[in-house]
């Protein structure tokens, strides 16, 4: 498969203080791609940077398209959806609403109304909640609601920030699944930053192992789950 997301010297840094130092990684076309890493080794900021939220240099290149100096918004457009940790979710807002707000970058407004129905199929719950607030939802239920509003972006690529982060595990399980299922029947190639390690390694194709802001270990990812240092670190056997 060959590269949708090409990172070269990346770095980025909150005012003085710098946090990615330089490193490289890829996410191919239709693949899952996993940042792993202990708390502050730069994943979030990795993400950040990829859509110029953060002071950042390198090159990166998307689709072959250089992303350096364009606004969040122009990267948005091109086809990059983020999934922010803590869900981001518009409290005060319907669901559909919610949904309708993902879509609002696109041009095809009439297959709009159609999308809606395509990405709840993922989620059947949110058909049920369709006319209810966001900040009545449940915690899964607004993580549920995050993914499908990045969905109705149509993206290529989808940026996920710790969405297992706070939900319990059959939740999280039913979550992951989905995921799975709309990489591969939508091809949607997505970049993943997780805690669970093991769940994020169970998901993606590859990993790249975070420390300080660099790249300790990559590979795919089920060699690095054979990885001894791996397993007694971030996987508990």
């Amino acid at each position: 498969m060959s590269a949708l997301l090409e990172v070269k010297g990346l770095t980025a840094q909150y005012g003085r203080t710098q946090v990615l130092h330089g490193f490289d990684f890829e996410v191919e076309q239709g693949g899952i791609t996993t940042l792993l890493g202990a708390n502050g080794a730069g994943k979030s900021t990795t993400l950040r940077a990829l859509c110029n939220m953060v002071q950042m240099s390198g090159t990166v290149r998307f689709e072959g398209r250089e992303l350096a100096g364009r606004g969040t918004e122009d990267i948005v457009r091109m086809g990059i959806a983020q999934v922010v940790e803590g869900r981001g979710t518009f409290l005060r807002l319907t669901v559909e609403e919610n949904l309708r707000l993902g879509a609002y970058t696109r041009k095809d407004k009439s297959q709009v109304a159609a999308d809606m129905q395509r990405v709840i199929r993922y989620f059947p719950v949110l058909k049920e909640r369709r006319a209810q607030q966001a900040g009545l939802l449940s915690g899964g239920e607004q993580q549920m609601l995050a993914i499908s509003r990045a969905l109705m972006l149509r993206p290529k690529l989808l940026l996920l920030d710790e969405p297992s982060f706070g939900l319990g595990p059959l939740v999280v399980r039913d979550i992951f699944h989905i995921m799975r299922t709309v990489n591969r029947e939508e091809k949607v190639s997505m970049l993943l930053v997780e805690q669970n390690a093991s769940l994020a390694l169970d998901l993606a194709d590859h990993a790249y192992l975070l420390e300080t802001g660099r790249v300790a270990l990559s590979g795919p990812s089920s060699v690095i789950q054979r990885d001894d240092a791996v397993r007694r670190s971030y996987l508990g056997y």
